[in-house]
């Protein structure tokens, strides 16, 4: 990439990454901007048009679908971090550690990171989150069980790349301990990869997480989560769409911001990728 090319991607991340920033302290203070109680229930008002007092209209209980979809922002953001943030941290002290010691360490966690990739990511995270139960707590740790094996071997696979490298050996030849070598070495020079996967599975994890939450298996209700509010809306698509696209067009935007940041990010860390 030439200069003029790393200076327009360096200004992209920047742009997304003021809005992301933006976003999620939009998403932290949510709850504190709704116009109504979002646990409200009025069935006197139930399936209201949007109006001044309600301007996203009123759900099948009567309740504010505007606040309700402003207090389920931090379930849905947040969590989905941190899925991302537990997977890319497990996953990738895993690899790492795989890669660089090698043995039957490596062979037994490659042997259960193969049998875990040979299912359906999302088919084997309903499994896991029917078998934990529903709640957010258990979306979070379904997705991170079946979530962190992506890392795992990607790391693996740039340790095992640069295991025999020049410096590592200087590095082993000079004394340094192995949790030397791996902090000061071989995680700095394996984690900018491992970043951009982070960041670009951002907006996929929102999605599955929403999911969940759709199928009954993440938050339940009446849990103002913006999957819950999907699965609420859907059987009156035809009569209150707004049910449906409000929450929808939310999750859409955090989605595509992330994935936007992501690509900026790819763009500026790992340009041949």
């Amino acid at each position: 990439m030439d200069r003029h090319n790393r200076r327009r991607a360096r200004r992209r991340l920047l742009v997304w990454g003021v809005l992301a920033g933006l976003f999620l302290v939009w998403a932290a203070v949510a709850p504190l901007l709704a116009p109504n109680d979002p646990y409200l229930a009025d069935l006197s008002i139930a399936r209201q048009p949007p109006s001044a007092q309600y301007p996203m209209g009123t759900d099948s209980l009567g309740r504010c679908l505007l606040s309700r979809i402003l207090a389920g922002a931090p379930a849905t953001v947040y969590d989905s971090l941190l899925v991302v943030a537990v997977t890319f941290a497990l996953g990738s002290g895993i690899g790492v550690l795989c890669g660089y010691f090698g043995g039957k360490l490596d062979t037994v966690v490659m042997r259960l990171v193969d049998i875990l990739l040979a299912f359906p990511g999302m088919i084997l995270c309903i499994a896991v989150a029917g078998f934990l139960g529903s709640g957010m707590g258990n979306a979070v740790i379904a997705l991170s069980v079946t979530g962190w094996t992506q890392y795992a071997r990607l790391a693996r696979s740039r340790v095992l790349a640069m295991r025999e490298d020049g410096f590592l050996q200087a590095a082993r030849i000079s004394g340094s301990s192995h949790g030397k070598i791996i902090l000061r070495h071989v995680l700095p020079n394996a984690m900018r990869v491992l970043i951009v996967t982070a960041a670009l599975s951002v907006g996929g994890t929102m999605l599955e997480m929403a999911s969940l939450s759709f199928l009954g298996l993440g938050a339940a209700a009446p849990m103002a989560e913006w999957g819950v509010l999907l699965n609420e809306g859907r059987g009156l698509l035809q009569t209150n769409p707004n049910l449906v696209f409000c929450p929808g067009i939310f999750l859409f935007v955090a989605v595509m911001l992330s994935n936007l940041l992501g690509d900026s990010i790819r763009d500026v860390l790992d340009p041949q990728g």
